[in-house]
């Protein structure tokens, strides 16, 4: 079986073969009940699980905790469940590292605090890069974004460093959520 290593943590990759949709309902309550554990509760936590689990979708968590915006994601499986599996396992150690003493709240915090404005950045991140606003196959954003750079590259005719920098910067921020 294959292994990830993920945050500093290494732990088998999650295989799904089917009840696809249960088994992503089931990481999404157990996600709600590891935040618990800090006094959240499932209105405190937004995860949006996708109809059709077993596409190959990344997966994410957001939460509010002492007033900041917490986030979390994975596109490193084949499949939006297990992503989401993914998502549930990194969660799950972080929260123990803390129960246990071994990190504070404020380190943990550290780990997957979000600016405020972050989604409306993934938004122009997207309109800038062509690509549909709700778009997660990072394979399409990444082709876009190799067409894009060709073109506003300082060394082509008609490039612009500035726009190659704001692309640079869009491909970035993309790819930071997708992974």
């Amino acid at each position: 079986m294959a292994s990830l290593t993920l945050k500093g943590y290494t732990f088998n990759q999650p295989v799904v073969r089917d009840s696809f949709l249960r088994r992503a309902v089931f990481f999404q309550n157990k996600i709600i009940t590891i935040l618990g554990e800090f006094g959240l509760t499932a209105d405190d936590v937004n995860i949006e699980l996708e109809s059709v689990p077993f596409k190959k979708l990344p997966a994410s968590a957001s939460w509010y905790l002492d007033g900041h915006h917490l986030h979390y994601s994975s596109n490193v499986c084949d499949k939006y469940v297990e992503n989401l599996a993914v998502v549930c396992k990194v969660i799950e150690l972080e929260v123990e590292q803390v129960t246990s003493g071994q990190k504070t709240m404020m380190e943990f915090m550290r780990e997957f605090v979000e600016d405020e404005e972050v989604e409306q950045q993934r938004k122009d991140a997207r309109a800038l890069l062509g690509v549909a606003e709700d778009e997660k196959d990072l394979d399409v954003i990444d082709k876009k974004y190799k067409d894009l750079a060709k073109t506003m590259h300082p060394d082509m005719d008609g490039g612009d460093i500035d726009k190659f920098k704001a692309l640079n910067r869009a491909h970035k921020l993309l790819r930071k959520e997708l992974q």
